[in-house]
């Protein structure tokens, strides 16, 4: 069998196919569907400082091949998950990720710093790019000099690795990506949803009560796919790509435009077992193009 393992510098992974967050709860929910055993790692919903209960219903919209979420990163807190969500995590012999949020910066640095005394968490994925908390999608990682700001604030009190979560709502994903890299960010993970938003036409409602929501599923890989790769040519540190990766061939095309690893969002929804469903995928590509090693793909693209 090929070796599906890929070292991101500061953390080996088995293989490069990661849960995203938000999508796989806090993983024991997919305990009945798969061994998290198989996963190259997974990274729990958003951890504020506090419980949080989101934003009102309705918050989920299904669009053609898209999935629209106003969730509000909806969650228990800190405290709770370090009480009794971590120990029962910490049986798998897999890379443990925590989706780090704040309201402001001091916030993103108190989850930190608390998390920094708890055993069994292997990086930090910084989530400075949710489109559904501010109003109109607002977030620190749609303006370069915030992006420094927030990720350097983290980067010094943390003490495990960095993943700066950026968003596709920009217009240059390379400055926002350089930035974060700047700062300190140890590696890169995009993109986040795009904001999108849905109307009924027979009330003339928005179709969500927060009105605007991050748009993910398939109908987004393309771009998705595009942003990776401007990242890629602009940072030198690991980049992991995600959006609409539904299949291994997906899996591919991201590496194959310079990803590290990818993860897996949407799909999970649509098939609780997808993610090592695309690892099988991997393992057979590998077979079928006679690749020994998968990370020797990693930014082969082809150009005309």
């Amino acid at each position: 069998m090929a070796d599906l393992s890929v070292d991101l510098g500061f953390l080996r992974l088995k293989n490069p196919v990661i849960a995203a967050s938000g999508t796989f709860g806090y993983g024991l929910e997919f305990e009945p569907y798969l061994d998290l055993n198989r996963l190259g790692g997974f990274v729990v919903k958003g951890l504020y400082s506090v419980p949080r209960e989101g934003n009102p219903p309705p918050r989920l919209v299904e669009t053609p091949s898209g999935l629209i979420n106003a969730i509000g990163l909806q969650g228990i807190g800190i405290k709770a998950f370090a009480q009794d969500i971590l120990p029962r995590l910490s049986v798998y012999d897999t890379a443990l990720i925590i989706n780090v949020c704040g309201e402001h910066e001091e916030e993103y640095v108190e989850v930190v710093e608390f998390l920094n005394g708890e055993d069994g968490i292997s990086a930090y994925e910084l989530n400075i790019s949710c489109p559904n908390i501010r109003q109109e999608g607002r977030c620190p990682a749609l303006n370069p000099k915030t992006t420094y700001s927030t990720v350097k604030m983290v980067k010094q009190a943390s003490r495990r690795p960095v993943i700066t979560k950026l968003s596709p709502n920009v217009t240059n994903i390379g400055e926002i990506a350089l930035s974060a890299q700047e700062a300190g960010s140890d590696a890169l993970a995009l993109v986040n949803t795009f904001l999108a938003m849905a109307i009924d036409a027979q009330t003339r409602q928005p179709k969500l009560t927060n009105v605007f929501g991050g748009l993910s599923g398939p109908a987004i890989k393309p771009i998705a796919l595009r942003m990776v790769y401007q990242a890629v040519q602009t940072v030198s540190i690991p980049v992991i790509g995600m959006g609409g990766i539904t299949s291994a061939e997906d899996a591919v095309e991201f590496m194959l435009a310079g990803a590290a690893a990818v993860e897996v969002g949407t799909a999970n929804f649509i098939q609780p077992s997808a993610t090592v469903n695309i690892i099988r995928g991997l393992q057979d590509y590998c077979r079928n193009q006679g690749i020994d090693r998968l990370d020797s793909i990693v930014g082969g693209l082809r150009k005309n």
